[in-house]
């Protein structure tokens, strides 16, 4: 599954690990992302979504 979010199409974002002797190596911040049953187009669809989208609204929530 990708890390992608299926609203907004936030992804992870890349970056360093920096150690205290300033070792530098690759990371990754992934996104929150959760399952949600949401309606789309007046069906339930089951979707990954981000917290972000889910707290904003942008996401109606099927019952």
């Amino acid at each position: 599954m990708a890390k992608v979010c299926d609203v907004c199409g936030k992804g992870p974002q890349f970056g360093n690990r920096v150690s205290h002797a300033h070792n530098v190596t690759k990371r990754r911040w992934n996104v929150n992302l959760q399952s949600v049953r949401a309606l789309v187009k007046g069906a339930a669809k089951r979707m990954s979504v981000c917290t972000s989208c889910i707290r904003s609204g942008k996401v109606q929530k099927a019952a």
